[in-house]
């Protein structure tokens, strides 16, 4: 239940980043006495537009200690966002402030995407379809045309790295599909029914491999020269986790050399994309803006769950918390 209770102030930064539509930011308005919404803020402004707020909604923009610093009253960051690499957990715990991200809320919309490009690949229906609009059916000596390779999804090895709720939902489709199904995991999944694999076994076996692991240390530059050696010649690689997890330039080289069949990307290290990166014009690799989460569906549910996160927060009984703020002032 909603307490009543209110914050003083509230600031979302970067308001933008949710597209429009339906979407409203009228539900923050009944968590504080003042709501300040900005379509988007450039480091240099994000201490003054925060100013004295006990409570930040943002995005992408980037929550730094410097920040934390220069606005003392501030106890609360929610996320826009699953992930949380913007934010300085460190200096979050030290400074006693909450931080919390949106959960699985972009589960079912992310694998979609996955298999729409595991389809697309499969099947080539967007090359097909463009080959007809040009007459090539019309002009064909036999009923069915095609000169494209397609295959069946059904025995090939579909390899996951990362076990997370997407993660999940990527291996039950694939399994769906009659796939074989690999998983390599920082951690021991409980009950998992599919083959655990190490992380060399993963690029190694994958007729398809998919990433769905949080960017961290361990993972900054999983997909590397090294790792795609391993990989068959007729592999497919698909990154919509975090683009830090691939070294750009030699998924590029690799893609250039036939050493893998194709990339499917929706991340990139720097987004928007730069002019300059090397997969802009690589072999066979299909980019897509970092639309994954972006159906208005899986939007709308977003923003229930951060409404839902200030409200918890506010009672008392703060949810999906991803630091551990000291509390002791």
């Amino acid at each position: 239940m909603n307490s009543g209770r209110k914050a003083e102030k509230l600031v979302i930064l970067d308001w933008a980043t949710m597209g429009g539509g339906a979407l409203t930011t009228e539900p923050f308005h009944a968590l504080a006495e003042t709501v300040e919404v900005y379509p988007l803020t450039k480091p240099e402004e994000t201490i003054s537009r925060i100013g004295d707020a006990d409570l930040v909604i943002c995005n992408k923009v980037l929550m730094t200690e410097a920040v934390m610093d220069a606005c003392p009253k501030l106890r609360y960051v929610g996320l826009l966002a699953t992930g949380f690499n913007n934010v300085d957990i460190a200096a979050a715990d030290a400074h006693g402030i909450t931080v919390c991200n949106a959960g699985s809320y972009s589960t079912d919309a992310v694998a979609q995407l996955v298999f729409s490009y595991i389809l697309d690949y499969s099947m080539r229906v967007s090359e097909y379809a463009a080959a007809v609009r040009n007459g090539a059916w019309e002009r064909s000596e036999t009923f069915s045309y095609f000169p494209i390779p397609t295959a069946e999804l059904s025995g090939k090895t579909l390899a996951v790295i990362g076990y997370g709720s997407i993660g999940k939902a990527v291996a039950k489709i694939g399994a769906a599909f009659g796939m074989e199904i690999v998983v390599a995991t920082r951690t021991v999944p409980k009950d998992c029914p599919y083959r655990q694999v190490t992380t060399d076994e993963a690029f190694a076996l994958a007729d398809i491999l998919t990433l769905h692991c949080p960017l961290n240390e361990g993972t900054k530059g999983i997909v590397n020269r090294e790792h795609l050696s391993k990989m068959k010649k007729t592999a497919v690689l698909i990154n919509t986790s975090r683009g830090g997890v691939v070294v750009e330039q030699d998924l590029a080289d690799a893609l250039n050399a036939e050493t893998i069949a194709a990339a499917y990307l929706d991340v990139l290290e720097r987004e928007p994309m730069t002019a300059d990166t090397p997969l802009k014009t690589a072999k066979n690799c299909i980019i897509t803006p970092h639309i994954a989460w972006t159906p208005l569906d899986t939007r709308m549910r977003l923003c229930a769950i951060v409404t839902e996160n200030v409200r918890a927060f506010l009672d008392g009984r703060p949810m999906r918390v991803v630091n551990h703020p000291r509390l002791d002032g």
